[in-house]
């Protein structure tokens, strides 16, 4: 596409937005050509999701300037981005599963006869006309989201946004659940829409996928905008390159205290569709990094160790011991958590307090004829919110009036209450600011050296290079490579997970 044949969609000038403590997005230009797919890419917490949100009308108190078309627009609120034809597919899929899919495709606008009655045949019309233009016209309107596959579900959402006819549609992570043969349903859907003219900001952490797709890619590290390139200007090495930035030396680092005493071994573990035939091994003292992009299988690998999802076959032993537990309690009782990467869903009760929080690990524990006892958990309580410098460290605040860094370290030290043998980390800086992370890193090097095995499963790149002494990286639900710590760097680490190095 040449110069003269270029329209600008979309132009951020200059856009910021400040939280308390920290700068997510620092004097960003973004621009988007119409029949454009631009990507965006950057390690967790550079400032996409931020950048998309501003975008998305979600802030009413950025900085800077936001034209689409020629015409500056205020986007302070959702519905201001929805009107100007701002459209944003997450990751996440926004669709109510027990609906039908065209009251999800059609939502708030659909027809009505002149008595104010659904009017059925219009609307079987109107979803089959948006169904069609992602290739799903044979499916019945009136069949409810969960009746359908996961690769449906996702193209439903693309044909709600399409309804709403965008000029600008935001992707995020849109591939991070479908098999590669659905990938490439998407991708030809992804070209038709950039052949009639719509402007696409595609969001991922696969750069195939950015090769495969992208027009111009533009790269955020730490808020910043590092560069913006056509794709076929550069290569994915240094796109890699301009993701990491700084040399591992300037990052914290982390010395091994693995012994030789194994603790924990995996055997061909397989949950179907998510993990096949994963075999590995543990050591005391060890912090044991699991890489690999979304969708991977890290996350299901940690879940199953503890009983929370079940697996098909294989075994998992601990300390020589055959463990085969089928809950998180269990799992517990025999010296082995889970941190998850979902704090506010899964991790915490955001309504209790600190206090309640933490100790609820430890309520077997205290339980003595069937009476728990709060008080015996109290100085260990005292000795954690201190260790990870809680704030405010209040026993009786609320998780609901604290930062999400410091909900972040009460999560921790929830697990840390209970001295596990295993402790599986699964993204345990995600969303903290620096300084929350350096007190989380530093915690979790005590453990190590008190002889504690971690199983670290991120996509902090710096992170998983500087705290693990071996990386097992997963791509596609496998273990693919396994590198030491001398072997391994951020470059290294992010090209195994993309199937290049292998």
């Amino acid at each position: 596409m040449s110069d003269r044949q270029r329209v600008v969609a979309l132009n951020m000038k200059n856009v910021t937005k400040r939280f308390p403590g920290t700068i997510a997005v620092n004097q960003v230009d973004f621009d988007v050509f119409a029949a454009e797919v631009h990507a965006l890419v950057g390690e967790n917490g550079a400032g996409k999701s931020t950048l998309m949100k501003m975008l998305a009308g979600s802030y009413d108190d950025y900085e800077g300037e936001i034209f689409i078309g020629d015409q500056k627009i205020n986007l302070h609120f959702p519905a201001i981005a929805k009107a100007n034809g701002i459209q944003m597919i997450y990751q996440e899929l926004s669709l109510a599963m027990p609906i039908s899919i065209a009251e999800n495709v059609l939502v708030g606008r659909l027809p009505v006869t002149k008595l104010g009655l659904l009017d059925k045949q219009k609307t079987v019309e109107d979803t089959k006309k948006a169904l069609e233009r992602v290739g799903l016209g044979h499916l019945d309107p009136f069949m409810a989201i969960e009746e359908i596959s996961q690769h449906e579900a996702q193209l439903v959402e693309i044909a709600k946004a399409l309804w709403n006819e965008p000029c600008i549609l935001v992707m995020d992570e849109p591939t991070s659940a479908l098999s590669r043969e659905e990938v490439e349903l998407l991708f030809e859907i992804i070209d038709r829409l950039r052949n009639e003219g719509l402007a696409i900001v595609y969001i991922s952490h696969h750069l195939p996928e950015v090769f495969r797709i992208a027009d111009r890619v533009t790269v955020l590290r730490d808020g910043k905008k590092i560069a913006t390139k056509d794709v076929a200007d550069v290569t994915r090495q240094e796109v890699v390159q301009m993701m990491v930035g700084k040399s591992i030396a300037e990052f914290y680092r982390h010395e091994s205290h693995a012994t030789n005493k194994e603790s924990l071994r995996v055997e061909n573990l397989t949950r179907f569709g998510f993990f096949h035939e994963v075999s590995f091994r543990a050591y005391e003292g060890e912090v044991l990094g699991l890489g690999g992009l979304s969708g991977a299988g890290r996350s299901e690998l940690g879940r199953a160790l503890v009983g929370l999802d079940e697996v098909d076959y294989g075994s998992v032993n601990l300390h020589g011991k055959p463990l085969k537990i089928k809950n998180m309690s269990a799992a517990m009782a025999r010296g082995i958590a889970y941190l998850t990467e979902n704090r506010k869903s899964e991790g915490l009760a955001l309504r209790l307090t600190l206090r309640e929080n933490v100790l609820v690990s430890l309520v077997p524990r205290h339980t003595k004829g069937g009476v728990y006892k709060q008080s015996l958990g109290t100085p260990k309580l005292h000795e954690l919110i201190e260790e990870l410098t809680i704030i405010p460290p209040d026993p009786e605040r609320t998780m609901n009036n604290l930062s999400g860094g410091n909900q972040q370290k009460v999560l921790l030290a929830k697990w840390m209450a209970i001295e596990p043998r295993v402790l599986i980390l699964d993204e345990p800086t995600r969303g903290v600011d620096i300084g929350a992370k350096t007190i989380i890193h530093e915690s979790i090097e005590r453990l190590a050296q008190a002889g504690h095995t971690i199983i670290l499963i991120s996509s902090d790149l710096p992170e998983l290079v500087a705290l693990s002494s071996r990386i097992l990286i997963m791509r596609q639900g496998r273990l693919i490579r396994e590198m030491a710590k001398e072997e391994s760097s951020e470059e290294i680490v992010l090209l195994a997970a993309n199937g290049e190095g292998v």
